[in-house]
């Protein structure tokens, strides 16, 4: 993925490569089961995370919790590791994020996130998951926007549970699984719990069985 449809992030990215040449610092693409019944979408890569490694949730604090709880369900062939290269696999999920590319101090702007649902919503299409979790309200609404439905009908809530219609995307309903993101700051506060994020799994676990 060479895009550089975003000034902002695309002259942000060559910046972080003449000061970290050895970072991935491009787009980061999607990680996982081509086709998954499960599709996690994300906010962003981190800097010293995805965009380090080139791939998502890989190296920074909230990769630990999720590929975690991902190997505690069956999802991961084992819990992860900030180095990409460590084998790990994914059983039927595949991890992604609303934006491909390293935002300034992590906020990517509105334009950017819209400019980048096209990528989204293509993979949404390909993977044809059964499922989708989104971390946080920003990766929330880009899902809706990927399903050309509004977010203002589908309020974020964390564990709250949405079942989006047939679309051009995805011809067959999906069940839209919401969860606080499980970033260093909702973990250390508690705003997310190692209970709260596998009450969330459980809820996908108990769904993904009933539409065997």
């Amino acid at each position: 993925m060479g895009c550089r449809d975003c000034p902002r992030l695309s002259d942000f990215l060559d910046l972080v490569r003449q000061t970290h040449p050895d970072y991935h610092a491009r787009p980061v693409p999607a990680f996982g089961d081509t086709k998954a019944r499960l599709l996690i979408v994300g906010l962003a890569p981190g800097m010293h995370g995805a965009n380090r490694t080139g791939r998502p949730f890989t190296g920074d604090h909230a990769g630990i919790l999720l590929y975690k709880t991902l190997h505690n369900f069956g999802f991961a062939s084992h819990a992860g590791t900030a180095d990409p290269h460590d084998g790990l696999q994914l059983r039927g999920c595949r991890i992604t994020n609303a934006v491909k590319c390293l935002p300034p101090d992590n906020k990517p702007e509105i334009a950017e996130i819209k400019r980048c649902n096209r990528y989204l919503s293509r993979e949404i299409a390909d993977a044809a998951p059964r499922a989708i979790l989104v971390l946080g309200a920003i990766a929330h609404a880009a899902v809706l926007r990927a399903f050309g439905l509004r977010p203002s009908a589908y309020r974020f809530a964390h564990r709250a549970v949405h079942s989006l219609p047939g679309s051009p995307i995805s011809p067959r309903e999906i069940r839209l699984f919401d969860s606080y993101h499980c970033s260093r700051y909702n973990t250390q506060t508690k705003r997310l719990t190692n209970v709260m994020f596998e009450a969330v799994f459980q809820d996908i676990e108990r769904y993904l069985a009933e539409i065997k």
